[in-house]
């Protein structure tokens, strides 16, 4: 990604959506995506819909599994007593407005909504607004309208791209103002977050999210059909998607080669997945470890482990999004519906950010209170450190509270 070249395509959207808001909002959204939706924004509680009953089954027990890992990842308040009459503690707040932007253009992801805005629920975030590129027609899908109903939003942004997330983060006349915004994008999106959250709009980001990856370690245990099919899931969600893998000498690379190009033609997706493979690379390592090492450098957002006891593999992972142990667990399932969150530090980002949970929608305050006692046993050390700092009035803040005691 050139990211200073990007900064300059995205930075004149982000300064046209500040100034015209709903406006600028249309006009890139015409020009880019040939739709200028009416109603710009639409509240999903109002809106009636229809789905099929399979269909509103799958994303119920997505949405279970989901709720049920994330309900795990609730934070427990903290309350210590350093010294006697020092009581420190720390308690959880929700993030109150947050933005969800879910992406949109090739294909519809019901998933991401559900990734995303499961997590705000719990978090009990009091305003979500979600940002999606509408159709053709300038509507929002049953499923994401069914899925927004679900976790309690109030605002659906028939938008994409940049302007999406300008308009989410600056506010316009339709569009509320959000304090953080969410979820993946291409490149002009990850640059706009990356902007705004630099800007006087004030926002925070979760994390420079662009476009998916994934790392595939695999031994001569493993099948090359999985290997091939794990590679190829990946490419499809857009043409910059970059899939990598990482194998021993005596992985069967022939069969793998030959199931790559099988499975490519049966793609629907398969221009995209060609152009992704352009990308994309593979490389063979003297063992497992050396493989390991590798994948920790590069810091994929998905890694999948497929050789002799992957298990025992867990503890060399450093640097990863997301991970998936053994021939039985495909990172589609990751994607989808197994309850882990697919929204997930991609270009290498995982050596310093995490993937969405709910403390991504929490801010954490701490508290502190102390007694008489408290501050009689701790009052002289603050006195000390705060002469040595030079900090006169720091040192007063306390002297003449003790002193006080002193007195009583």
């Amino acid at each position: 990604m050139d990211f200073e070249l990007v900064f300059k395509q995205v930075k004149p959207i982000i300064d046209d959506v500040r100034k015209d808001g709903d406006t600028a909002v249309l006009k890139y959204t015409q020009k880019f995506d040939n739709v200028k939706p009416e109603p710009l924004c639409v509240d999903p509680r109002d809106v009636e819909i229809s789905l099929e009953p399979v269909i509103k089954e799958a994303i119920d027990t997505a949405f279970a599994n989901i709720e049920k890992f994330h309900k795990a990842q609730q934070p427990e308040p903290i309350d210590v007593e350093t010294m006697p009459g020092v009581k420190c503690s720390r308690i959880r707040r929700p993030i109150e407005r947050v933005g969800l932007y879910i992406p949109g253009g090739s294909a519809m992801l019901p998933s991401t909504l559900m990734m995303l805005g499961v997590p705000a629920m719990l978090a009990e975030c009091s305003e979500i607004v979600i940002a999606t590129p509408p159709d053709k027609n300038g509507n929002i899908s049953d499923e994401l309208i069914y899925i927004a109903q679900k976790i309690g939003a109030a605002t659906i942004l028939k938008a994409g791209g940049a302007q999406a997330v300008a308009a989410m983060a600056w506010g316009t006349k339709t569009v509320p103002k959000v304090d953080k915004i969410f979820g993946p994008g291409n490149q002009y999106v990850t640059a706009a977050k990356m902007l705004l959250q630099n800007s006087e709009a004030q926002i925070a980001i979760d994390m420079p999210a662009g476009p998916s990856e994934v790392l595939v370690i695999a031994d001569e245990s493993a099948d090359p059909a999985f290997v091939a099919a794990d590679l190829l899931s990946q490419t499809e969600h857009g043409a910059d998607s970059q899939v990598v893998l990482v194998a021993t000498k005596n992985f069967d690379w022939i069969r793998c080669k030959s199931e790559i190009d099988e499975q490519l033609n049966e793609l629907p997706r398969k221009l995209i997945a060609e152009k992704a493979m352009k990308n994309s690379f593979s490389i063979e390592v003297k063992s497992i470890e050396e493989a390991l090492d590798f994948s920790n450098r590069y810091a994929p957002e998905h890694l999948i482990v497929q050789c002799k006891n992957p298990e025992q593999c867990q503890d060399q992972i450093i640097n990863a999004g997301s991970v998936f142990l053994g021939p039985w667990s495909p990172e589609s399932v990751g994607d989808y519906a197994s309850g882990t969150n697919h929204t997930l530090p991609t270009y290498g980002y995982a050596r310093m950010y995490s993937g969405v949970s709910v403390d991504s929608f929490l801010k954490f305050i701490t508290v502190q209170q102390l007694s008489k006692e408290g501050l009689r046993n701790i009052g002289p050390t603050v006195e000390k450190l705060a002469e040595l700092e030079k900090l006169k009035g720091h040192k007063r803040a306390v002297s003449i509270r003790l002193q006080k005691l002193k007195e009583s």
